[in-house]
């Protein structure tokens, strides 16, 4: 991270600031890999806190400057524009992922909005703060497609997908996660936007251990998975991905349809097709969404996958 690239990222966080987006975005996206020097860093404008995120530790100095470049961003007439009042770095390659003030006051939590919908965020407390950016053209295809439909939403985190679900006329959402404090931030988010709770439900269970329970609530029209690439005793994306295709076809309406994803930089979009067509042959490839224009990347399939796979009809 030399002065260059210090300069570079001045030039686009004073160019975004003055012209402060609405609802949450990213505003810089290093890990995309367009930038040299930058590849390690994200910025998040979380509607009056701006978040700076480091991937990985740079030299003392390296990180010296940046901090002295932010905090004079601070004083910039961008900066007053966009009525920012805080300013965080986040050092993601810690294991505790702490959280450094740079200016105003520590957040420990906060609303944002997307697309008209609020999101209550926690930040300083774990390395996610609750929303992954990246998706928001996937939230954003569920609710233009959740209209009268029973919703499975596997991996659910905080439910990002099941609010976008409801919002769009969803008659049901189903949402697992193992992670029941994600699921219990789901619930407040739905609440937030003061949704229909009998609507929604919400299974605190490991999935292999829980076919059955998802099967009675079953049959769904859309089905998510949006899944970690890797997560400690409970999901290898290479080898655990298949035996979730296996069962989509007897978990769907005739006429299901299954949003597919995948955020590891190291697999591209023929993991999915091909692990569809080998194990799941009913479900078609129809599509695989575009993301969101601030996530771009020196490579398309490094960057997140969301594929949508329907049921092929039937011609016995």
């Amino acid at each position: 991270m030399n002065s260059a690239a210090l300069t570079t990222l001045n030039n686009h966080l004073s160019e975004a600031l003055n012209t402060a987006p609405a609802e949450t975005r990213r505003l810089f996206h290093g890990r995309g890999r367009l930038w040299a020097g930058l590849e390690h860093v994200t910025v998040d404008w979380l509607q009056g806190v701006l978040l700076v995120s480091l991937f990985r530790e740079p030299q003392a100095a390296e990180l010296e400057a940046l901090k002295q470049m932010l905090v004079t961003l601070t004083q910039s007439t961008p900066w007053q524009v966009s009525k920012a009042q805080s300013l965080l770095l986040q050092h993601r390659y810690l294991p505790d992922s702490s959280m450094e003030v740079l200016h105003g006051e520590m957040v420990d939590e906060c609303v944002i909005s997307e697309d008209g919908l609020r999101y209550q965020l926690d930040l300083g407390k774990k390395q996610n703060n609750g929303l992954f950016l990246d998706m928001r053209y996937g939230r954003q295809w569920v609710r233009e497609h959740a209209q009268g439909k029973r919703v499975l939403n596997l991996f659910a985190y905080t439910c990002g997908f099941s609010l976008a679900a409801i919002a769009g006329g969803a008659e049901h959402v189903v949402n697992l996660d193992m992670a029941r404090a994600a699921l219990s931030r789901g619930r407040d988010n739905h609440r937030l936007n003061q949704h229909d709770m009998s609507r929604v439900s919400f299974l605190g269970h490991e999935l292999f251990k829980s076919w059955g329970k998802v099967s009675k609530l079953g049959p769904y029209d859309l089905i998510i998975i949006d899944p970690p690439s890797f997560q400690k005793g409970s999901f290898a994306l290479s080898k655990d991905y298949q035996r979730i295709i296996r069962r989509l076809p007897a978990l769907l309406t005739e006429q299901g349809v299954v949003l597919a994803c995948v955020n590891d930089p190291d697999v591209g979009p023929q993991f999915l097709i091909e692990g569809m067509a080998n194990d799941a042959p009913s479900l078609r490839f129809e599509q695989r969404l575009e993301n969101p224009p601030e996530f771009a990347d020196i490579d398309p399939n490094s960057g997140l996958k969301a594929l949508v796979f329907s049921l092929a009809p039937d011609t016995e």
